[in-house]
């Protein structure tokens, strides 16, 4: 069984793409990590990333463009804001058995493949407190809970698309089509007022097609929090704690990526771990300057 984490980039985002990486490899120098590509631009990107931390380009880029072919071919041209995000959807049909996909927006503070673990419960998990801070909002409109299409009990467990795992073969391509034609054919379910593309979209295939789904902040006591927009976080050693429980990552979801940002310093930190430039860093990277100098 193959073990890994997915990712959606191109050159655009070639700076937050290498800071996550750092992070992921600051803790993690074996996992194996895919690059989904964004678009056409993307060599840029995959050869930095090969070269520091072997990232591979997702294998099966025939089956990529068919998707974005197909994706064009189901929803109108003005339902989706930005089309191309829906390619992290392949993850489902590539070569890792379990897999985590993860935003290019964030920096990980642990060992993070390690929650594939918690597949041996469910089929799909997410992490984050979407659910209980914007709810339904940027996800669906108030009319799929009047018409009850899905029930209370299921919309508690609506997710931020940026951070989630699962496994292969648990939704089938004849599965996901039929469910991406029903939503192309519902466009008042969802919320898409503040320019979001695939999340209202995944979350209507994970609550539709996946029964056995957790999250991984549901535990006794609620586990930490994960978006940047929170002020309250303490930083020590270039991590994150939440009333004293570490954050497993930090996604700087709506969030404009620049000086002044919320924990900008700590977003550089990351960023150039491989150069150097700041003094403390966790005990691991000693090794990681050796293999990627």
């Amino acid at each position: 069984m193959t073990r890994g984490i997915y990712i959606v980039a191109n050159d655009r985002v070639i700076e937050n793409a290498i800071a996550l990486l750092n992070s992921i490899r600051c803790y993690d120098l074996e996992v194996p990590v895919y690059l989904i590509p964004f678009n056409e631009n993307y060599q840029k990107v995959a050869d930095t990333l090969s070269s520091l931390h072997q990232v591979q380009v997702f294998p099966y880029l025939q089956l990529v463009e068919e998707f974005t072919n197909r994706i064009g071919e189901i929803f109108a041209q003005d339902f989706l804001a930005l089309p191309n995000k829906m390619r992290k959807l392949v993850a489902w049909f590539g070569p890792l058995d379990e897999f985590i996909y993860i935003d290019t927006d964030i920096v990980v503070f642990e060992k993070i493949a390690d929650n594939l673990d918690k597949l041996s419960e469910v089929d799909f998990f997410c992490c984050d407190y979407h659910h209980a801070n914007d709810k339904l909002r940027n996800i669906f409109s108030p009319l799929v809970k009047e018409q009850q299409i899905f029930t209370d009990a299921q919309l508690e467990d609506v997710f931020n698309s940026g951070f989630w795992g699962s496994r292969k073969g648990i939704i089938t391509q004849e599965q996901m089509e039929a469910t991406l034609r029903e939503c192309a054919e519902h466009r008042e379910y969802f919320d898409f007022t503040e320019g979001v593309t695939d999340q209202p979209i995944l979350n209507f295939l994970v609550l539709k097609l996946i029964a056995k789904r957790g999250n991984l902040v549901k535990i006794p006591g609620g586990g930490a929090g994960s978006w940047a927009g929170s002020p309250n976080f303490q930083q020590q050693n270039y991590m994150l704690y939440d009333k004293g429980k570490r954050l497993k990552y930090l996604h700087w979801a709506g969030i404009k990526m620049k000086p002044g940002s919320p924990y900008w310093q700590l977003w550089q930190h990351y960023r150039y771990l491989h150069h150097g430039k700041f003094a403390l860093v966790p005990k691991v990277t000693s090794r990681l300057f050796s293999l990627i100098k």
